[in-house]
């Protein structure tokens, strides 16, 4: 599960088995979970997170879209 971002109590991560799907990333806090599609960004599942931390967490997503879909491509060897 190679994190690829921290920002502040969220970790944002791929999961090896992630490479049959477009790209996504998914981000953890406690035990609660989010997945969000990148091409374009939006949420795919939601897991506890509140709908003010989710709107919190798409921004946070749609910032850091183009190093996501860098590191997506790099991680599984898509060019």
């Amino acid at each position: 599960m190679p994190t690829v971002l921290r920002i502040g109590p969220h970790r944002f991560l791929f999961y090896a088995s992630d490479f049959q799907e477009p790209c996504r990333i998914h981000v953890r806090r406690d035990d609660m979970m989010a997945k969000f599609w990148i091409l374009p960004v939006r949420l795919a599942a939601n897991l506890g997170f509140s709908a003010r931390e989710l709107r919190d967490i798409e921004k946070r997503v749609k910032e850091h879209e183009d190093d996501i879909e860098r590191r997506w491509n790099e991680f599984f060897g898509h060019s």
